[in-house]
Protein backbone atom coordinates (compact mmCIF):
# COMPACT_ATOMS: atom_id res chain seq x y z
CA UNK A 1 0.00 0.00 0.00
CA UNK A 2 1.53 3.38 -0.98
CA UNK A 3 2.76 5.71 1.72
CA UNK A 4 0.80 8.85 2.48
CA UNK A 5 2.47 11.86 0.88
CA UNK A 6 3.47 14.75 3.10
CA UNK A 7 0.66 17.27 3.11
CA UNK A 8 1.89 20.27 5.03
CA UNK A 9 4.17 21.48 7.73
CA UNK A 10 3.29 22.15 11.30
CA UNK A 11 4.64 25.69 11.27
CA UNK A 12 2.31 28.45 12.44
CA UNK A 13 0.98 31.06 10.04
CA UNK A 14 2.51 34.53 10.21
CA UNK A 15 6.04 35.70 10.93
CA UNK A 16 7.82 34.27 13.93
CA UNK A 17 8.29 37.11 16.46
CA UNK A 18 11.58 35.54 17.60
CA UNK A 19 12.90 34.85 14.11
CA UNK A 20 15.94 37.13 14.39
CA UNK A 21 16.95 35.49 17.67
CA UNK A 22 16.55 32.16 15.90
CA UNK A 23 18.91 33.39 13.17
CA UNK A 24 21.56 34.12 15.79
CA UNK A 25 21.28 30.51 17.00
CA UNK A 26 21.52 29.11 13.48
CA UNK A 27 24.47 31.40 12.74
CA UNK A 28 26.37 30.09 15.79
CA UNK A 29 25.80 26.50 14.65
CA UNK A 30 26.88 27.33 11.10
CA UNK A 31 30.01 29.09 12.32
CA UNK A 32 30.89 26.06 14.45
CA UNK A 33 30.69 23.68 11.48
CA UNK A 34 32.77 25.98 9.26
CA UNK A 35 35.37 26.62 11.94
CA UNK A 36 35.72 22.88 12.52
CA UNK A 37 36.71 22.18 8.92
CA UNK A 38 39.48 24.78 8.67
CA UNK A 39 40.70 24.53 12.28
CA UNK A 40 41.34 20.80 11.98
CA UNK A 41 43.42 21.30 8.82
CA UNK A 42 45.82 23.61 10.65
CA UNK A 43 45.97 21.30 13.70
CA UNK A 44 46.70 18.16 11.67
CA UNK A 45 50.55 18.21 11.74
CA UNK A 46 50.61 18.60 15.54
CA UNK A 47 47.96 15.90 15.98
CA UNK A 48 49.94 13.55 13.76
CA UNK A 49 53.04 13.97 15.90
CA UNK A 50 51.19 13.68 19.21
CA UNK A 51 49.28 10.50 18.32
CA UNK A 52 52.00 8.98 16.12
CA UNK A 53 49.75 8.90 13.06
CA UNK A 54 51.53 7.52 10.01
CA UNK A 55 51.65 9.37 6.71
CA UNK A 56 49.43 6.63 5.30
CA UNK A 57 46.71 7.16 7.90
CA UNK A 58 46.82 10.95 8.29
CA UNK A 59 44.16 11.43 5.61
CA UNK A 60 41.62 9.64 7.85
CA UNK A 61 41.38 12.78 10.00
CA UNK A 62 39.81 14.41 6.93
CA UNK A 63 38.08 11.52 5.21
CA UNK A 64 36.51 9.99 8.33
CA UNK A 65 34.50 13.21 8.61
CA UNK A 66 33.74 13.78 4.95
CA UNK A 67 32.69 10.17 4.29
CA UNK A 68 30.11 10.02 7.07
CA UNK A 69 28.94 13.57 6.39
CA UNK A 70 28.50 12.96 2.68
CA UNK A 71 27.15 9.44 3.07
CA UNK A 72 24.47 10.37 5.61
CA UNK A 73 23.55 13.87 4.41
CA UNK A 74 20.57 12.79 2.29
CA UNK A 75 19.20 10.71 5.15
CA UNK A 76 19.84 13.54 7.61
CA UNK A 77 17.79 15.99 5.56
CA UNK A 78 14.83 13.64 5.45
CA UNK A 79 15.05 12.92 9.19
CA UNK A 80 15.04 16.66 9.94
CA UNK A 81 11.98 17.25 7.76
CA UNK A 82 9.84 14.52 9.34
CA UNK A 83 11.17 14.18 12.91
CA UNK A 84 11.14 17.93 13.54
CA UNK A 85 13.75 20.43 12.42
CA UNK A 86 14.25 22.04 15.83
CA UNK A 87 14.51 18.68 17.56
CA UNK A 88 17.02 17.34 15.06
CA UNK A 89 18.94 20.64 15.14
CA UNK A 90 19.39 20.35 18.91
CA UNK A 91 20.30 16.65 18.72
CA UNK A 92 22.85 17.48 16.02
CA UNK A 93 24.39 20.22 18.19
CA UNK A 94 24.66 17.98 21.24
CA UNK A 95 26.03 15.09 19.22
CA UNK A 96 28.57 17.31 17.47
CA UNK A 97 29.70 18.69 20.83
CA UNK A 98 30.07 15.18 22.28
CA UNK A 99 32.03 13.94 19.28
CA UNK A 100 34.28 17.01 19.45
CA UNK A 101 35.00 16.39 23.13
CA UNK A 102 35.77 12.75 22.38
CA UNK A 103 38.23 13.81 19.68
CA UNK A 104 39.84 16.39 21.94
CA UNK A 105 40.48 13.81 24.65
CA UNK A 106 41.46 11.04 22.19
CA UNK A 107 44.62 9.24 23.40
CA UNK A 108 44.98 7.21 20.20
CA UNK A 109 44.62 7.80 16.50
CA UNK A 110 41.81 5.25 16.28
CA UNK A 111 39.68 7.16 18.76
CA UNK A 112 40.40 10.44 16.94
CA UNK A 113 39.27 8.91 13.64
CA UNK A 114 36.13 7.58 15.34
CA UNK A 115 35.37 11.00 16.80
CA UNK A 116 35.78 12.63 13.40
CA UNK A 117 33.39 10.09 11.87
CA UNK A 118 30.84 10.86 14.61
CA UNK A 119 31.26 14.57 13.93
CA UNK A 120 30.43 13.90 10.29
CA UNK A 121 27.37 11.83 11.21
CA UNK A 122 25.93 14.51 13.51
CA UNK A 123 26.92 17.21 11.03
CA UNK A 124 24.87 15.37 8.40
CA UNK A 125 21.69 15.99 10.40
CA UNK A 126 22.71 19.39 11.78
CA UNK A 127 23.54 21.10 8.47
CA UNK A 128 20.28 20.43 6.57
CA UNK A 129 18.22 21.13 9.70
CA UNK A 130 19.91 24.53 10.11
CA UNK A 131 19.36 25.50 6.49
CA UNK A 132 15.73 24.39 6.43
CA UNK A 133 15.05 26.27 9.67
CA UNK A 134 15.91 29.50 7.87
CA UNK A 135 13.47 28.65 5.09
CA UNK A 136 10.56 27.97 7.44
CA UNK A 137 11.35 30.70 9.97
CA UNK A 138 11.55 33.56 7.49
CA UNK A 139 8.36 33.58 5.41
CA UNK A 140 8.85 37.04 3.88
CA UNK A 141 11.04 36.86 0.77
CA UNK A 142 13.00 40.03 1.60
CA UNK A 143 13.66 38.94 5.17
CA UNK A 144 14.62 35.49 3.96
CA UNK A 145 17.12 37.02 1.55
CA UNK A 146 18.68 38.97 4.43
CA UNK A 147 18.83 35.83 6.55
CA UNK A 148 20.57 33.87 3.80
CA UNK A 149 22.90 36.82 3.32
CA UNK A 150 23.98 36.53 6.95
CA UNK A 151 24.26 32.76 6.57
CA UNK A 152 26.39 33.10 3.44
CA UNK A 153 28.61 35.81 4.92
CA UNK A 154 29.37 33.57 7.89
CA UNK A 155 30.12 30.71 5.53
CA UNK A 156 32.72 32.75 3.71
CA UNK A 157 34.22 34.53 6.72
CA UNK A 158 34.04 31.46 8.99
CA UNK A 159 36.65 29.56 7.00
CA UNK A 160 39.10 32.44 7.24
CA UNK A 161 38.39 32.87 10.96
CA UNK A 162 38.95 29.16 11.46
CA UNK A 163 42.37 29.28 9.83
CA UNK A 164 43.55 32.00 12.21
CA UNK A 165 41.78 30.54 15.25
CA UNK A 166 43.25 27.10 14.51
CA UNK A 167 46.72 28.59 14.39
CA UNK A 168 46.25 30.49 17.65
CA UNK A 169 44.78 27.51 19.52
CA UNK A 170 47.35 25.04 18.23
CA UNK A 171 50.32 27.31 18.87
CA UNK A 172 49.39 28.70 22.28
CA UNK A 173 47.24 25.91 23.78
CA UNK A 174 47.12 22.57 21.99
CA UNK A 175 45.79 21.00 18.83
CA UNK A 176 43.16 19.39 21.08
CA UNK A 177 41.53 22.78 21.66
CA UNK A 178 40.72 22.92 17.96
CA UNK A 179 38.15 20.25 18.81
CA UNK A 180 37.26 21.39 22.34
CA UNK A 181 36.24 24.82 21.05
CA UNK A 182 33.11 23.27 19.52
CA UNK A 183 31.75 22.24 22.93
CA UNK A 184 30.94 25.68 24.40
CA UNK A 185 29.71 26.95 21.03
CA UNK A 186 27.28 24.03 20.72
CA UNK A 187 26.03 24.31 24.29
CA UNK A 188 25.40 28.05 23.89
CA UNK A 189 23.50 27.36 20.66
CA UNK A 190 21.35 24.71 22.39
CA UNK A 191 20.55 27.03 25.32
CA UNK A 192 19.47 29.77 22.90
CA UNK A 193 17.62 27.40 20.55
CA UNK A 194 15.22 26.03 23.14
CA UNK A 195 13.34 29.34 23.73
CA UNK A 196 13.95 31.01 20.36
CA UNK A 197 13.57 28.41 17.60
CA UNK A 198 10.09 27.28 16.58
CA UNK A 199 9.50 23.63 15.78
CA UNK A 200 8.33 22.64 12.30
CA UNK A 201 8.07 19.41 10.37
CA UNK A 202 6.33 17.79 7.44
CA UNK A 203 3.01 16.08 8.16
CA UNK A 204 2.68 12.60 6.74
CA UNK A 205 4.32 9.20 6.90
CA UNK A 206 7.68 8.45 5.42
CA UNK A 207 10.21 5.65 5.30
CA UNK A 208 13.81 6.38 6.15
CA UNK A 209 16.06 4.69 3.63
CA UNK A 210 18.56 3.42 6.20
CA UNK A 211 19.73 0.48 4.03
CA UNK A 212 20.55 2.88 1.21
CA UNK A 213 22.50 5.18 3.53
CA UNK A 214 24.47 2.27 5.00
CA UNK A 215 25.21 0.69 1.61
CA UNK A 216 26.56 3.94 0.14
CA UNK A 217 28.53 4.95 3.24
CA UNK A 218 30.17 1.56 3.80
CA UNK A 219 30.83 1.24 0.08
CA UNK A 220 32.83 4.46 0.01
CA UNK A 221 34.55 3.67 3.32
CA UNK A 222 35.66 0.34 1.88
CA UNK A 223 37.02 2.07 -1.22
CA UNK A 224 38.97 4.62 0.81
CA UNK A 225 40.33 1.89 3.10
CA UNK A 226 41.47 -0.15 0.10
CA UNK A 227 43.16 2.91 -1.41
CA UNK A 228 44.87 3.65 1.92
CA UNK A 229 46.13 0.09 2.27
CA UNK A 230 47.76 0.39 -1.15
CA UNK A 231 50.23 2.88 0.36
CA UNK A 232 51.03 0.70 3.37
CA UNK A 233 54.54 -0.80 3.22
CA UNK A 234 54.38 -4.43 2.17
CA UNK A 235 51.04 -4.10 0.40
CA UNK A 236 50.30 -2.21 -2.83
CA UNK A 237 47.42 -1.85 -5.26
CA UNK A 238 47.54 -5.53 -6.18
CA UNK A 239 47.75 -6.91 -2.66
CA UNK A 240 44.85 -9.17 -1.57
CA UNK A 241 44.04 -6.82 1.31
CA UNK A 242 43.90 -3.64 -0.77
CA UNK A 243 42.27 -5.27 -3.78
CA UNK A 244 39.72 -7.04 -1.57
CA UNK A 245 38.48 -3.83 0.04
CA UNK A 246 38.31 -2.12 -3.35
CA UNK A 247 36.20 -4.96 -4.76
CA UNK A 248 33.90 -4.96 -1.72
CA UNK A 249 33.46 -1.20 -2.04
CA UNK A 250 32.52 -1.43 -5.71
CA UNK A 251 30.09 -4.29 -5.04
CA UNK A 252 28.38 -2.38 -2.21
CA UNK A 253 27.92 0.65 -4.46
CA UNK A 254 26.48 -1.53 -7.24
CA UNK A 255 24.03 -3.02 -4.75
CA UNK A 256 23.21 0.52 -3.59
CA UNK A 257 22.26 1.61 -7.12
CA UNK A 258 20.21 -1.58 -7.63
CA UNK A 259 18.41 -1.06 -4.30
CA UNK A 260 17.69 2.61 -4.97
CA UNK A 261 16.15 1.79 -8.35
CA UNK A 262 13.53 -0.36 -6.59
CA UNK A 263 13.03 1.40 -3.25
CA UNK A 264 9.59 2.93 -2.62
CA UNK A 265 11.12 6.10 -1.12
CA UNK A 266 14.76 6.01 -2.25
CA UNK A 267 17.47 8.01 -0.57
CA UNK A 268 18.69 8.96 -4.04
CA UNK A 269 16.03 9.09 -6.77
CA UNK A 270 18.00 7.97 -9.83
CA UNK A 271 16.05 10.40 -12.00
CA UNK A 272 18.01 13.19 -10.29
CA UNK A 273 21.36 12.04 -11.66
CA UNK A 274 20.19 10.58 -14.99
CA UNK A 275 19.52 14.03 -16.43
CA UNK A 276 22.46 15.09 -18.62
CA UNK A 277 22.82 18.60 -17.21
CA UNK A 278 22.47 17.62 -13.57
CA UNK A 279 24.61 14.51 -13.95
CA UNK A 280 27.35 16.55 -15.61
CA UNK A 281 27.19 19.07 -12.78
CA UNK A 282 27.57 16.39 -10.11
CA UNK A 283 30.45 14.73 -11.96
CA UNK A 284 32.25 18.06 -12.41
CA UNK A 285 31.81 18.79 -8.72
CA UNK A 286 33.28 15.36 -7.92
CA UNK A 287 36.43 16.04 -9.95
CA UNK A 288 36.77 19.55 -8.50
CA UNK A 289 36.53 18.36 -4.90
CA UNK A 290 38.93 15.48 -5.55
CA UNK A 291 41.65 17.91 -6.54
CA UNK A 292 40.92 20.65 -4.01
CA UNK A 293 40.57 18.72 -0.74
CA UNK A 294 43.95 17.00 -1.17
CA UNK A 295 45.60 20.35 -1.91
CA UNK A 296 44.62 21.69 1.52
CA UNK A 297 45.97 18.59 3.26
CA UNK A 298 49.33 18.64 1.48
CA UNK A 299 49.88 22.40 1.70
CA UNK A 300 49.24 22.29 5.44
CA UNK A 301 52.11 19.82 5.83
CA UNK A 302 54.23 21.72 3.31
CA UNK A 303 53.93 24.96 5.26
CA UNK A 304 54.50 23.47 8.72
CA UNK A 305 56.74 20.44 8.14
CA UNK A 306 58.82 21.47 5.12
CA UNK A 307 59.14 25.21 5.74
CA UNK A 308 58.74 25.06 9.50
CA UNK A 309 56.00 27.70 9.64
CA UNK A 310 54.13 28.12 12.89
CA UNK A 311 50.44 27.12 12.88
CA UNK A 312 49.44 30.80 12.87
CA UNK A 313 51.65 31.61 9.90
CA UNK A 314 50.38 28.52 8.05
CA UNK A 315 46.79 29.65 8.60
CA UNK A 316 47.56 33.13 7.31
CA UNK A 317 49.12 31.61 4.20
CA UNK A 318 45.71 30.21 3.23
CA UNK A 319 43.87 33.53 3.64
CA UNK A 320 44.37 34.72 0.03
CA UNK A 321 42.60 31.56 -1.13
CA UNK A 322 39.62 32.32 1.13
CA UNK A 323 39.42 35.91 -0.05
CA UNK A 324 39.72 34.85 -3.68
CA UNK A 325 36.81 32.43 -3.34
CA UNK A 326 34.57 35.09 -1.79
CA UNK A 327 35.43 37.68 -4.49
CA UNK A 328 35.07 35.19 -7.34
CA UNK A 329 31.71 33.88 -6.07
CA UNK A 330 30.38 37.44 -5.85
CA UNK A 331 31.54 38.26 -9.38
CA UNK A 332 30.30 34.93 -10.70
CA UNK A 333 26.81 35.47 -9.33
CA UNK A 334 26.66 38.76 -11.27
CA UNK A 335 28.01 37.24 -14.50
CA UNK A 336 25.90 34.07 -14.42
CA UNK A 337 22.68 35.59 -15.88
CA UNK A 338 24.71 37.45 -18.53
CA UNK A 339 27.08 34.81 -19.89
CA UNK A 340 25.45 31.57 -18.73
CA UNK A 341 26.86 28.76 -16.58
CA UNK A 342 28.80 26.74 -19.17
CA UNK A 343 31.54 29.27 -20.05
CA UNK A 344 31.74 30.48 -16.45
CA UNK A 345 32.08 26.98 -15.01
CA UNK A 346 34.41 25.66 -17.71
CA UNK A 347 36.81 28.61 -17.55
CA UNK A 348 36.79 28.48 -13.74
CA UNK A 349 37.70 24.79 -13.72
CA UNK A 350 40.49 25.38 -16.25
CA UNK A 351 41.82 28.15 -14.00
CA UNK A 352 41.67 25.76 -11.04
CA UNK A 353 43.57 23.12 -13.01
CA UNK A 354 46.15 25.72 -14.06
CA UNK A 355 46.63 26.87 -10.49
CA UNK A 356 47.22 23.32 -9.26
CA UNK A 357 49.65 22.62 -12.09
CA UNK A 358 51.56 25.80 -11.20
CA UNK A 359 51.64 24.62 -7.60
CA UNK A 360 53.09 21.28 -8.72
CA UNK A 361 56.35 23.09 -9.58
CA UNK A 362 57.17 23.79 -5.92
CA UNK A 363 60.36 22.60 -4.28
CA UNK A 364 61.45 22.41 -0.66
CA UNK A 365 63.01 25.88 -0.99
CA UNK A 366 60.29 27.61 -3.04
CA UNK A 367 59.18 31.10 -2.05
CA UNK A 368 55.58 31.58 -0.93
CA UNK A 369 55.20 34.84 -2.85
CA UNK A 370 56.46 33.52 -6.18
CA UNK A 371 55.51 29.83 -6.10
CA UNK A 372 52.43 29.49 -3.89
CA UNK A 373 50.52 32.79 -3.83
CA UNK A 374 50.00 33.02 -7.63
CA UNK A 375 48.66 29.45 -7.66
CA UNK A 376 46.27 30.17 -4.78
CA UNK A 377 44.96 33.30 -6.47
CA UNK A 378 44.50 31.63 -9.85
CA UNK A 379 42.68 28.67 -8.31
CA UNK A 380 40.43 30.65 -5.99
CA UNK A 381 39.46 33.27 -8.56
CA UNK A 382 38.40 30.48 -10.89
CA UNK A 383 36.72 28.10 -8.46
CA UNK A 384 34.45 30.67 -6.81
CA UNK A 385 32.60 31.13 -10.08
CA UNK A 386 32.47 27.34 -10.55
CA UNK A 387 30.59 26.91 -7.26
CA UNK A 388 27.99 29.43 -8.42
CA UNK A 389 27.62 27.86 -11.87
CA UNK A 390 27.48 24.24 -10.70
CA UNK A 391 24.97 24.99 -7.95
CA UNK A 392 22.60 26.49 -10.55
CA UNK A 393 22.88 23.73 -13.16
CA UNK A 394 22.68 20.96 -10.54
CA UNK A 395 19.09 22.09 -9.95
CA UNK A 396 18.16 22.72 -13.58
CA UNK A 397 14.67 21.41 -14.44
CA UNK A 398 14.45 19.45 -11.21
CA UNK A 399 10.88 18.99 -9.91
CA UNK A 400 10.13 21.38 -7.07
CA UNK A 401 9.51 18.60 -4.55
CA UNK A 402 12.96 17.15 -5.31
CA UNK A 403 14.94 20.42 -5.22
CA UNK A 404 16.17 19.72 -1.69
CA UNK A 405 17.34 16.24 -2.67
CA UNK A 406 19.12 17.59 -5.75
CA UNK A 407 20.93 20.18 -3.63
CA UNK A 408 21.95 17.56 -1.07
CA UNK A 409 23.24 15.28 -3.86
CA UNK A 410 25.52 18.08 -5.02
CA UNK A 411 26.94 18.49 -1.53
CA UNK A 412 27.24 14.73 -1.10
CA UNK A 413 29.14 14.52 -4.38
CA UNK A 414 31.52 17.18 -3.11
CA UNK A 415 32.21 15.33 0.14
CA UNK A 416 32.64 11.92 -1.50
CA UNK A 417 34.83 13.36 -4.26
CA UNK A 418 36.99 15.06 -1.64
CA UNK A 419 37.23 11.82 0.37
CA UNK A 420 38.26 9.61 -2.54
CA UNK A 421 40.54 12.27 -4.00
CA UNK A 422 42.33 12.83 -0.70
CA UNK A 423 42.82 9.08 -0.21
CA UNK A 424 44.06 8.47 -3.76
CA UNK A 425 46.39 11.46 -3.90
CA UNK A 426 47.76 10.76 -0.40
CA UNK A 427 48.60 7.23 -1.51
CA UNK A 428 50.25 8.54 -4.68
CA UNK A 429 52.18 11.18 -2.72
CA UNK A 430 53.51 8.61 -0.25
CA UNK A 431 54.66 6.29 -3.06
CA UNK A 432 56.33 9.17 -4.94
CA UNK A 433 58.01 10.36 -1.74
CA UNK A 434 59.42 6.89 -1.02
CA UNK A 435 60.69 6.47 -4.58
CA UNK A 436 62.37 9.91 -4.53
CA UNK A 437 63.98 9.24 -1.15
CA UNK A 438 65.52 6.02 -2.47
CA UNK A 439 66.97 7.64 -5.58
CA UNK A 440 68.03 10.86 -3.83
CA UNK A 441 69.60 9.98 -0.44
CA UNK A 442 69.21 12.68 2.21
CA UNK A 443 72.47 14.24 3.42
CA UNK A 444 71.06 16.92 5.69
CA UNK A 445 70.39 16.86 9.42
CA UNK A 446 69.25 13.61 10.99
CA UNK A 447 65.48 13.29 10.78
CA UNK A 448 63.20 11.68 13.39
CA UNK A 449 61.93 8.16 12.60
CA UNK A 450 59.08 8.16 10.09
CA UNK A 451 59.76 11.71 8.89
CA UNK A 452 60.46 12.06 5.17
CA UNK A 453 63.24 14.34 3.90
CA UNK A 454 61.82 17.75 2.89
CA UNK A 455 62.81 17.40 -0.76
CA UNK A 456 61.24 13.92 -1.01
CA UNK A 457 58.04 14.98 0.74
CA UNK A 458 57.70 18.04 -1.51
CA UNK A 459 58.23 15.88 -4.59
CA UNK A 460 55.39 13.62 -3.42
CA UNK A 461 53.11 16.63 -2.95
CA UNK A 462 54.03 17.93 -6.42
CA UNK A 463 53.10 14.63 -8.06
CA UNK A 464 49.76 14.66 -6.26
CA UNK A 465 49.13 18.24 -7.41
CA UNK A 466 49.66 17.22 -11.04
CA UNK A 467 47.03 14.51 -10.67
CA UNK A 468 44.74 17.00 -8.94
CA UNK A 469 45.22 19.37 -11.86
CA UNK A 470 44.24 16.57 -14.24
CA UNK A 471 41.15 15.87 -12.12
CA UNK A 472 39.99 19.49 -12.40
CA UNK A 473 40.72 19.50 -16.13
CA UNK A 474 38.50 16.43 -16.50
CA UNK A 475 35.84 18.34 -14.59
CA UNK A 476 36.12 21.20 -17.09
CA UNK A 477 35.75 18.82 -20.05
CA UNK A 478 32.72 17.13 -18.49
CA UNK A 479 31.08 20.44 -17.69
CA UNK A 480 31.64 21.86 -21.17
CA UNK A 481 30.29 18.85 -23.08
CA UNK A 482 27.48 17.70 -20.79
CA UNK A 483 26.13 20.88 -19.23
CA UNK A 484 24.65 22.33 -22.43
CA UNK A 485 22.73 25.14 -20.75
CA UNK A 486 22.98 28.80 -21.71
CA UNK A 487 21.73 31.93 -19.99
CA UNK A 488 18.42 31.82 -21.90
CA UNK A 489 17.65 28.33 -20.57
CA UNK A 490 18.40 29.48 -17.03
CA UNK A 491 16.13 32.50 -17.42
CA UNK A 492 13.27 30.31 -18.69
CA UNK A 493 13.85 27.92 -15.81
CA UNK A 494 13.54 30.69 -13.21
CA UNK A 495 10.55 32.27 -14.99
CA UNK A 496 8.38 29.17 -14.69
CA UNK A 497 8.53 29.33 -10.93
CA UNK A 498 11.05 26.60 -10.22
CA UNK A 499 13.21 27.16 -7.14
CA UNK A 500 16.31 29.24 -7.74
CA UNK A 501 19.74 28.09 -6.64
CA UNK A 502 20.55 30.86 -4.16
CA UNK A 503 19.80 28.82 -1.05
CA UNK A 504 21.52 25.75 -2.43
CA UNK A 505 24.59 27.78 -3.46
CA UNK A 506 24.89 29.15 0.06
CA UNK A 507 24.55 25.65 1.44
CA UNK A 508 27.32 24.39 -0.85
CA UNK A 509 29.52 27.32 0.12
CA UNK A 510 28.99 26.49 3.76
CA UNK A 511 30.40 22.99 3.62
CA UNK A 512 34.11 23.44 3.56
CA UNK A 513 35.04 25.47 0.47
CA UNK A 514 37.77 27.53 2.06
Amino acid sequence: MPETAPSATTEVEGPDPRRWFALVVIAIAQLMVILDASIVNIALPDAQKALHISAVNRQWVVTAYTLTFGGLLLLGGRIADYAGRKRVFIIGLLGFAGASALGGFAPTQGLLFTARALQGAFGAILAPAALSLISVTFTDSKERAKAFGVYGALSGAGAAIGLIAGGLLTQYLSWRWCLFVNVPMALIAVALAIPNVRESKLVGRTKYDVPGALLSTFGFVSLVYGITEAATPGYGWGSPRSFGFLVVGVLLLIVFVFYESRAAQPLLPLSIIKDRVRGGSYLSQFFLAAGMFGMFLFMTFYFQNVHGFSPIKAGLCFLPFSVGIIISAAIGSQLLPRVGPRPLGTIGLVMGAGGLFYLSQITATSSYVSSVLPAFLLMSLGLGSVFVSVSSTALFNVPFHESGVASAVLNTTQQIGGSLGTAIFNTVAISATAAFALSHPWHGVTLPPGVSPPDAATHGFAVAFKLGSLSMLLGAIVYFFLVNVDRHHLAQHDDVGEPTSVEQALYLESQGEI
